[in-house]
């Protein structure tokens, strides 16, 4: 249960899914076929410093609730802020006049009801019982940026913050599911700048957790914020042509991102993925495989079921390199004549998306030293620019920064530079270290992709 304390009026989970539950019945008595409602409560509070000075503590509180209606495969969605019994009572009349007024959708309706959680919410440990004082965010905010300020060539900061969240998800069909869960978040970061004038370079480094026990001493974060700063002084340039590129676990997992937004079954049946056609393929090495687990415990996208109400489960999206299949909110699996896959994900307003949970990488079997230890020149990228990813070809595209890999070593820095492959390509060829990280949302190890190719001077 969360407690009441960031959010002065945030429902508890069985009153979200009562009221959740109540929309759904008005829209069913205002003559809807089938409802769905969902309820989403967020705050946060945050203190930020700069220069050893308290900056801004700032606080946020918002809630929402959506509904979906369905006339035969006509459907509508509108949402609302004020939560009152009358308000309701008018949102559930204009959602249904509105779903009378649409054009009809061959695969719309709510997810098959036999697929539907039935048994008791898995215990996922996504809220702590406690809840930080602004002044403790402040001290927080505070040792983390003292200690990227101590770094020898820092010069300049653009501040220390700590922060504290909690949210709520409620959701109700007509066909028989309401279920609601809740969770909190904590992390502290830093940025700040090296060197001066032209020379100037700017890094950062933060780290955000369920439970403010599992985040490392924000002193350790300020301390890594100013030694990357200071690491990114007097970059050189690059030669352009082929090289391996080595991507740094903070940048790596945005790969299997653009993975998992080819798997979208939606993009499927648009025809609008660059994995068209692929589905069973061996994309990866027989070492590579991707797993999306939202019952991990802790876990910063966890989630005990998905945007329609059915039980969320651990899958491997790759095993052994080979694409397991495609990823299905109930539209997409009507319309590629498969099974939904626990996959929907639910926004305020509107039909529900598809995406994934906790993503990761499974580590290799070489050290990071033995990956980079037999190139003898290529690139280690820790930014990335841009987003020059075309998700119907997989033309892969962007800028980056980062050092340059010199007979196995990491050498100086290298900014201003682009790197350019096709995703498939690149898939085939990564390969992984065995320095899996496990903080983010998607965690990867070190990845290696040979044959990019590079732009500089």
């Amino acid at each position: 249960m969360l407690r009441k304390g960031l959010v002065r009026n945030m429902l508890s989970l069985d009153s979200a899914t009562e009221r959740a539950t109540a929309l759904v019945e008005r829209a069913r008595r205002s003559g809807a076929d089938a409802a769905d409602a969902v309820y989403l409560a967020d705050a946060s509070q945050s203190v930020a410093v700069r220069l050893g000075q308290l900056e801004d503590v700032e606080r946020s509180e918002s809630e929402h609730l959506g509904l979906r209606v369905f006339i035969g495969r006509r459907s509508a969605s509108i949402g609302s802020t004020d939560l009152s019994d009358a308000a309701l009572e008018e949102l559930a009349g204009r959602a249904v006049a509105m779903a009378r007024a649409a054009p009809e959708d061959p695969y719309a309706g709510l997810a098959p009801e036999e697929l539907l959680l039935k048994h008791a919410l898995p215990p996922l440990e996504l809220a702590a019982p406690d809840e930080p004082a602004a002044a403790e965010l402040r001290a927080m905010a505070e040792a983390a940026e003292d200690a990227a300020r101590s770094i020898a060539g820092v010069t300049n900061s653009e501040g220390g913050t700590a922060s504290a969240g909690s949210g709520l998800v409620a959701l109700a069909t007509s066909h028989g599911f309401a279920g609601a869960y809740g969770g909190t978040s904590r992390s502290v970061s830093a940025s700040v700048v090296a060197g001066e004038g032209g020379r100037m370079q700017r890094d950062y480094a933060w780290r955000t957790a369920r439970f403010g026990e599992d985040l490392p001493p924000p002193e350790e974060i300020g301390r890594m914020a100013g030694e990357r700063a200071v690491a990114r002084l007097d970059p050189g340039r690059l030669s352009s042509g082929p090289l391996p590129v080595v991507f740094d676990p903070r940048v790596g997992g945005t790969l299997i991102g653009h993975l998992v937004g080819a798997m979208s079954g939606a993009a499927i049946a648009r025809r609008a993925s660059f994995l068209l056609g692929r589905e069973g393929a061996q994309l990866f090495d027989s070492s590579v495989t991707v797993t999306d687990d939202p019952l991990r415990l802790r876990g910063l996208r966890s989630r005990p079921f998905d945007g329609e109400g059915l039980p969320t489960a651990r899958r491997d999206l790759v095993a052994e390199g080979r694409l397991t299949g495609w990823l299905m909110d109930s539209a997409a699996a009507r319309q590629l004549g498969a099974r939904p896959t626990g996959h929907a994900v639910r926004g305020s307003s509107g039909a529900p998306g598809i995406g994934a949970s906790n993503l990761h990488l499974a580590a290799g079997t070489v050290s990071r030293e033995a990956l980079l230890g037999d190139i003898p020149e290529g690139v280690y990228v820790t930014e990335l620019i841009g987003h020059g990813v075309n998700g119907v070809t997989g033309d892969y595209s962007r800028g980056a920064a980062g050092f340059r890999i010199v007979r196995g070593e990491i050498a100086g820095p290298v900014a201003e530079f682009t790197i350019a492959g096709n995703l498939i390509e690149m898939f085939a060829g990564l390969t992984a270290a065995d320095d899996l990280e496990w903080h983010r949302s998607v965690n990867v190890p070190t990845l290696r992709v040979d044959g990019m190719t590079v732009a500089g001077d």
